[in-house]
């Protein structure tokens, strides 16, 4: 039966493909197809997993016999035999090996596979016991994954194994192979880069907002997602199909040849839009008054540059250090790592600046419990980014060592994140000027940087001369400087709706901030989500903006909105909505 959820539109585009539902506990499983000579060596993997728990439970109840009642109390021993027939449970093993061999998926995505159906079956039993055995499938198939870490896994092909001849029904040519899409509960920013590369082709999660850190990496993965989909994850079913369609915000599950139909036309249309921004490529930035502007990529990874230049950025305004930094558990990256991904970044990016941030964790982007406890009442109110730097100033000093002796291959831009204290400012200062003298000590060669402050805490955004006095430009950070102005938990689904880009507050904020920065001749940049919405494009540059730093599957679209506009216009336009007492009804009556 076809039904629709509803949830928060985060990433454009139409997907449609089979459901892959991954629990947030089991998102770190690698998932990839094998070639079809593979399988067997698979259903291997999985049997000796399997059997290497086996194992482990007969040494148990071995040493179980030997001990009195007290020291092994019977449930022990009556807890261990379900274990043993749960391994060997027929629904679990029969339903491995059907992913393994009939949909090529590599074993450990085979074995979650089935215990997310298995879980499902558990929690619709009427027996209390019954369904409280789901937590033995979970643990045992957790047991089986930790022995199989143990074996050799083969290298990820680069591309899908030809899959024709699989069930491919609906309207779908069967010549094709079928696109997956994901669907969890909550993915963190590390779960996602993982993804990076994957095979999914959107995504889908019950909770985040539009600017949780989930959303801005789909964003960059130019794909479609929903997030804040509420109860999707429980609602639909392994091997569903499901469309996402990431400009309304709503997820399709089981559609009917008709909905599918009119979907397909829809996914056919925005792939040729694409196709046509893709003849922007070449063409400058420049207003139709000859106002030059800047556009500029946002990156998570080094690898990231290859799409900055594809895309044709002019450099990179914002690289997120944070990933080098996440799902490491408790092993943060050396100086040297470090080093080698900015020299990679900055040399990707062929003689174009590189703006480095920081590393920026804490509220949705936590490292992981042993490193950063986040468990606090409000993490996105506590020790999070300069404040994390400055509480760990060895970690700090080490990836300012890094930083700087990557500016030697290149034009380096260092950003630092979150300051709102003229003692934080002076502390920063006196890092970056110890980490010289360490690299001058050092005998290490490094290269000169530019020093940046973001603009994302209302008090920094009142505090501009303070600012201008000790950086050479700022960047306005518009995710965080609304949440902090409006007081919206930017990851909370339940509040998303107060979330506003256009509230007069946060408009006065970035208009002030650019104003003041041009009035100085400092560059200023917007670095946040709202320089690639490009229904914002033209207040911003009506607002004096002419540096805007996106993903780089964003910036065609934004420089066609560029293209069109006229900034002579724009400027007193601009003034009349910031003003206005309802923006989003100004900007939508347009310029002219």
């Amino acid at each position: 039966m076809t039904f629709s959820v509803h949830g928060l539109a985060v990433s454009r585009g139409i997907a449609i493909g089979r459901a892959v539902l991954v629990a947030s506990s089991r998102v770190d499983v690698a998932h990839y197809f094998i070639q079809p000579d593979e399988v067997d060596a698979e259903i291997a993997r999985v049997r000796a997993g399997r059997d290497a728990v086996v194992e482990e439970i007969y040494r148990l109840q071995t040493s179980i016999s030997r001990m009195g009642p007290k020291e092994a109390p019977t449930e022990l021993a009556a807890l261990l035999d379900v274990h043993l027939m749960l391994l060997q449970d027929e629904e679990l093993v029969g339903g491995v090996k059907h992913w393994i061999t009939d949909r090529l998926y590599n074993a450990e995505w085979a074995l979650t596979t089935q215990l997310e159906i298995i879980a499902r079956h558990f929690d619709e039993m009427e027996d209390a016991y019954l369904r409280e055995r789901k937590a033995d499938m979970e643990q045992i198939c957790e047991r089986v994954l930790r022995a199989m870490k143990g074996g050799q896994s083969p290298v990820l092909p680069a591309q899908r194994p030809s899959r024709k001849g699989a069930q491919q029904d609906l309207l779908l040519d069967d010549t094709v192979d079928v696109p997956l899409v994901l669907i969890a509960h909550d993915l963190s920013p590390a779960d996602m880069l993982q993804f990076k590369q994957s095979v999914f082709a959107g995504f889908i999660t019950d909770v985040g907002g539009k600017t949780s850190h989930t959303a801005i990496v789909a964003r960059s993965m130019d794909i479609p997602a929903v997030v804040g989909a509420r109860t999707c994850s429980q609602l639909v079913r392994q091997d569903d199909w499901v469309i996402i369609d990431g400009d309304a915000g709503v997820v399709i599950v089981d559609p009917s040849p008709i909905i599918l139909a009119e979907y397909g036309f829809k996914q056919r249309q925005g792939e040729l839009e694409r196709g046509r921004l893709q003849r922007l490529l070449p063409t400058p930035a420049v207003t139709m008054d000859d106002e030059k502007i800047q556009l500029l990529a946002n990156i998570e990874m080094p690898e990231d540059a290859q799409a900055a230049l594809k895309a044709g950025a002019l450099g990179v305004g914002l690289f997120r250090s944070e990933f080098l930094f996440m799902g490491r558990h408790g092993q943060l990256p050396d100086e040297e790592e470090q080093y080698r991904a900015y020299k990679k970044a900055v040399e990707g990016m062929e003689g174009l600046p590189v703006t480095i941030r920081t590393v920026d964790v804490g509220a949705d982007k936590p490292l992981d419990a042993s490193v950063h406890d986040d468990a606090h009442l409000n993490p996105a109110l506590g020790l999070r980014a300069i404040r994390w730097s400055l509480a760990e100033p060895a970690m700090f000093l080490t990836q300012l060592r890094a930083i700087l002796r990557a500016a030697a291959h290149g034009k380096v831009r260092l950003l630092i994140p979150m300051l709102a204290h003229a003692s934080e400012i002076r502390q920063t200062l006196a890092h970056i000027e110890r980490a010289r003298a360490q690299l001058d000590r050092r005998g290490d060669v490094y290269g000169p940087v530019q020093l940046g402050a973001m603009i994302e805490i209302p008090a920094a955004a009142l505090s501009l001369p303070l600012f201008l006095k000790y950086f050479d430009f700022l960047s306005i950070g518009t995710n965080d400087l609304i949440q902090y102005t409006l007081a919206i938990d930017r990851a909370d689904e339940s509040v998303a709706h107060l979330y506003d880009p256009l509230h007069p507050a946060v408009l006065r904020l970035v208009a002030d901030t650019i104003a003041e920065c041009r009035a100085q001749g400092k560059d200023v940049s917007v670095c946040g989500e709202m320089a690639g919405d490009v229904t914002l494009t033209r207040l911003l540059l009506g607002l004096g903006l002419r540096s805007f730093s996106m993903h780089p599957a964003q910036i065609l679209a934004v420089k066609q909105e560029i293209l069109r506009s006229d900034t002579t216009k724009l400027a007193v336009w601009a003034q009349r909505v910031r003003t206005a007492e309802d923006p989003a009804l100004e900007l939508a009556g347009g310029y002219v």
